[in-house]
C-alpha cells in the first residue's frame, strides 16, 4: 500500500498525465503549486479520505457519435499512480495476441498480426461487442481483479474510481436483459468512462478470461483482440459457426453482447474491416468512411488556418499525423487525390 501514495510513483504519475498537455488550464494550475499538490494527494491516499471529482463530458464523432467523460487532472494523475502498480500484475496474464493499451502493441501491430492470420486460414470470424464501455458490469469487473490478490489493498481506491463514473454513461446504455435476471442484476452499477487511462486497463481485464477461453476451450490458433473488437480464424466455416454460439453463450457471463447480425463468418478474400481499414491477404485499404471524415476534417482546418485560429504549423502537423496513420495501408493515390 505505501507503494501507491509513495512520493516517486506520484511523481512518475504526474509526469504521464501531464505529458503532451502542459499547456491546459487545468494541468498548468495544478503544476502551479505542484508540490502541495502532490503531498495533499499522498496525505489522502495514505488515509483513504480521496475522493474523485466530477467529470467533464463531450461527444466526439469518430465518425461513430461516442460519449467522452474527462476526469478532473488530479484524478487522471492518481488514476496513473494506480496502473503504474496493477498494469505489471495482470501483464503476465494477457494473452499474446491483445494489442490495446500495451506497451509494444498497438493499431498497426494488430493489423499486421491480423493480415498474417488472413494469409494462413480461409475464413475469419468478426466480433464486436455492443456498446462495451456503457455495458461492463461492476460487479463483475471486481470479481476479476479480486481474482488476483496482489490487488486487494488497492480495491478501496479501484471500487471509487468505479463509483466516479456510475451514471456518467446511464444514458449511453440500451438495457438487455439476461436469463435469470432479477431486479437486483438489472440495477447493478454498470459502464466506465471511455476518457480514463483506468477504463481503458480495465477494458483488458475484462475480456482476459473470455481470450483465454477462446484460446484454450475452443483452441483457436488465429485469434486477436483489440479492445472490443476481436477476430477468429480457421479453415473451416463450420467450425467458425460452432465457436460463434459459443462466444455468445460464453459472453453471457459478463453481460456484454455482440452484434450478431455482423457476427457471421466470412472468407478472408471478401476483406476484413478492422480498426479503421479493410484488410486483405495481400493488402489494407482504408475504409470509405475514414477517408470522407478526414476530407470533412481538412476543409474545417483549412477554414480555422485562413481565419488565423491555427498556425500553419498546427494545419501541417494535424495533415501529417493523419498520413502516419494511413499510410500503413495501400493508400497513395487516397493521399494523393485529397491532398492534391
Amino acid at each position: 500500500m505505501n507503494q501507491l501514495h509513495n512520493w516517486d510513483n506520484l511523481y512518475l504519475a504526474y509526469r504521464k498525465a501531464s505529458k503532451g498537455k502542459r499547456g491546459h488550464p487545468d494541468v498548468a494550475e495544478f503544476e502551479y503549486r505542484l508540490e502541495a499538490n502532490l503531498l495533499q494527494l499522498q496525505r489522502e491516499l495514505q488515509d483513504q479520505s480521496y475522493q474523485p471529482g466530477e467529470y467533464h463530458s463531450f461527444y466526439i464523432h469518430d465518425p461513430k457519435i461516442r460519449l467522452i467523460s474527462a476526469a478532473p487532472f488530479r484524478d487522471r494523475v492518481v488514476h496513473h499512480a494506480l496502473c503504474n502498480l496493477i498494469e505489471p500484475i495482470f501483464e503476465r496474464s494477457f494473452i499474446k495476441d491483445l494489442y490495446a493499451n500495451r506497451i509494444g502493441k498497438g493499431t498497426h501491430k494488430a493489423l499486421d498480426r491480423a493480415q498474417s492470420f488472413a494469409r494462413r486460414f480461409q475464413y475469419v470470424l468478426i466480433c464486436d461487442v455492443r456498446q462495451f464501455f456503457p455495458s461492463i458490469d461492476h460487479k463483475i469487473m471486481l470479481g476479476i481483479l479480486k481474482q488476483n490478490p496482489s490487488t486487494n489493498e488497492y480495491l478501496w481506491l479501484i471500487q471509487k474510481i468505479l463509483d466516479s463514473g456510475v451514471g456518467v454513461l446511464r444514458e449511453e446504455y440500451d438495457m438487455v436483459y439476461f436469463a435469470g435476471d432479477d431486479l437486483f442484476s438489472i440495477n447493478r452499477p454498470r459502464g466506465l468512462p471511455i476518457g480514463n487511462l483506468t477504463s481503458q486497463f480495465w477494458a483488458n481485464c475484462y475480456l482476459n478470461p473470455f481470450d483465454h477461453f477462446v484460446k484454450r476451450s475452443l483452441r483457436c490458433k488465429g485469434y486477436l483482440r483489440y479492445v472490443d473488437d476481436s477476430l477468429l480464424f480457421s479453415n473451416d466455416k463450420g467450425e467458425l459457426n460452432e465457436w460463434r454460439a459459443e462466444i455468445i453463450h460464453e459472453l453471457f457471463n459478463y453481460r456484454i453482447t455482440l452484434h450478431e447480425n455482423k457476427c457471421q463468418p466470412r472468407p478472408v478474400d471478401e476483406g476484413i474491416p478492422f480498426l479503421g481499414f479493410v484488410l486483405y491477404p495481400d493488402h489494407r485499404l482504408l475504409k470509405r468512411k475514414k477517408g470522407i471524415a478526414f476530407q470533412r476534417k481538412l476543409k474545417d482546418l483549412r477554414i480555422l488556418k485562413s481565419s488565423g485560429l491555427i498556425s500553419r504549423s498546427q494545419f501541417e502537423a494535424s495533415i501529417q499525423g493523419w498520413v502516419n496513420h494511413v499510410r500503413w495501408g495501400n493508400t497513395w493515390r487516397l493521399r494523393y487525390a485529397i491532398l492534391n
